[in-house]
């Protein structure tokens, strides 16, 4: 039988451990895309690609993905991590705080 001070001790060397693992998570956060960050990346290839100039603006794409901004960005970086070297981040010429996305030239 543990005594009462044994039993504290484990239970705490256990609890240290258990945040040690949490924090662990939290920092070296890998986190798959979904689903619907996966068909929104399509959707916003398929857009610029069919566009003339092969870009738009982010309020273009939320508007046509019918999203907020978090949404957004969160499918834009599933398609800039999908096919790097393929699209690019630039500032609307006419507002320098507007940001417009541009599918490169091959």
């Amino acid at each position: 039988m543990e005594t009462t001070e044994e039993h504290d001790v484990s239970r705490l060397a256990l609890d240290i451990a258990y945040d040690r693992q949490r924090l662990a998570k939290l920092e070296y956060h890998t986190k798959e895309p979904g689903k619907t960050e996966i068909s929104r990346a399509d959707k916003i290839e398929k857009y610029l690609s069919s566009r003339p100039d092969h870009k738009a603006s982010f309020e273009t794409l939320k508007g046509h993905l019918g999203v907020d901004k978090f949404a957004l960005n969160d499918a834009i970086k599933t398609l800039m991590n999908s096919s790097p070297g393929q699209y690019g981040i630039t500032r609307t010429p006419g507002d320098k705080r507007k940001r417009t996305l541009v599918m490169l030239p091959k």
